[in-house]
């Protein structure tokens, strides 16, 4: 089939609005190439045609393998795979040309929900999880495209693969994510309902931390979980999740994470969860959990626990709190910080456990466990916290 041929098809889908399927695009070939046309060049096409208008074109094998985190696109030859062990090139998946990834990114980008093109050059959003026969399930996708002449050397599309997973504090120990006496402690935690957060840079398990802690909730207590995104998924029998929505092409029907914690306030959550604390809904979660709402968690993006105040100091600034405001809510609502960090070789691990305390009029960070050092001068602050809750700290 030659490349015109193909060109035309794919003008004549693209404008036609009707889903793509083998029967669309055979109809359109036979429409292009004046009605007659053999069986071998209708295959061709539905090929051709199928891998870009069909899911993620042919980035769809590796979204498809378990193993894939990331797949980013810097050029039409240029595809990097993460698959748990850092970036690696994949020669073998490549697009036609520039205009190939170009509008890869703009369908995804509708597929979002979402805008892009000259007017609006740049986009970010979530992609449904999907499945196919005899395929792996793809799970929800955070995608993020820029076009030239902003991505000075041609479309940049960046696709981050979400996939539900359940783990229990066992096979996170087998995994070395912490060693016994640590998988001790982190129960105590929970039994004794404690609030923490959990921190590290993206990619660190921040999250797969989180739904572990809360498969160790008891079945008696109600979870409710308010997400960017469905990752969570706790092995627990009374999760309620709540997942924000942005909004669509024409900016309307957008549902932030803020007011999706005023909800579930009113939905008699015994444990509060707020899948990334990353704006102005952290003077909620403040709020709701100096009201009686113990054992509330959340993660967080920082470098250390030691930087923690300072980035919520940032975050509730976005809604009007002040300072010293910030740091009276802080130090009754939270009582930890654990802190999740990706080792060289790929590998997940606990790096540290901190103690929130008073120092004047500020919170400060102390250390209560680290993995390279051991117990810390928070260690006796940490135990007092447990003992207060009827819980023994075993350390």
């Amino acid at each position: 089939m030659s490349s015109d041929l193909v060109d035309r098809v794919r003008h004549r889908l693209a404008g036609s609005g009707v889903e793509v399927t083998p029967a669309t695009v055979a109809d359109a070939v036979r429409a292009e190439a004046g009605g007659v046309v053999g069986d071998t060049d209708v295959l061709d096409a539905l090929r051709l045609l199928q891998q870009e208008f069909v899911g993620a074109g042919p980035l769809e094998p590796l979204l498809r393998d378990p193993a894939t985190t990331d797949v980013l696109v810097c050029g039409p030859n240029e595809v990097w795979v993460d698959r748990g062990g850092g970036l690696s090139r994949v020669p073998g998946v490549r697009f036609a040309d520039e205009d190939a990834v170009r509008r890869l990114a703009q369908r995804l980008a509708l597929a979002a929900g979402r805008r892009l093109d000259d007017a609006q050059p740049f986009v970010d959003g979530w992609l449904p999880a999907t499945a196919g026969a005899g395929a792996a399930t793809v799970g929800s996708v955070r995608l993020h495209a820029v076009l030239p002449p902003i991505a000075a050397d041609g479309t940049c599309l960046s696709l981050r693969v979400l996939r539900p997973t359940t783990h229990d504090l066992d096979s996170l120990l087998r995994l070395g994510t912490f060693e016994p006496a640590t998988a001790f402690l982190l129960r105590s935690v929970v039994r004794a309902r404690l609030a923490f957060l959990v921190v590290g840079g993206t990619g660190s398990g921040k999250t797969t931390l989180l739904g572990t802690l809360l498969g160790c909730v008891s079945h008696q207590e109600r979870v409710v979980c308010v997400e960017d995104a469905g990752e969570l998924n706790p092995d627990h029998p009374h999760v309620v999740r709540l997942v924000a929505r942005p909004p669509n092409v024409e900016g309307v029907g957008e549902v932030t994470l803020r007011a999706l914690v005023r909800q579930a306030l009113r939905m008699r959550p015994d444990r509060l969860v707020v899948g990334e604390v990353r704006g102005a809904e952290v003077i909620d979660l403040l709020s709701c959990l100096n009201t009686g709402h113990d054992g509330g968690a959340g993660t967080l993006h920082a470098n250390s626990p030691e930087e923690v105040p300072a980035r919520l100091e940032a975050l509730a600034a976005l809604g009007g709190l002040p300072r010293a405001a910030l740091h009276s809510q802080l130090a009754a609502a939270l009582q930890l910080v654990m802190h999740m960090r990706r080792e060289p070789d790929g590998r997940r691990v606990l790096g540290a456990i901190g103690v929130l305390e008073r120092d004047g009029d500020w919170v400060r960070v102390t250390p209560a466990w680290t993995r390279s050092a051991g117990w810390g001068p928070g260690r006796d602050r940490l135990g007092a916290l447990l003992e207060a809750r009827g819980v023994s700290p075993g350390c």
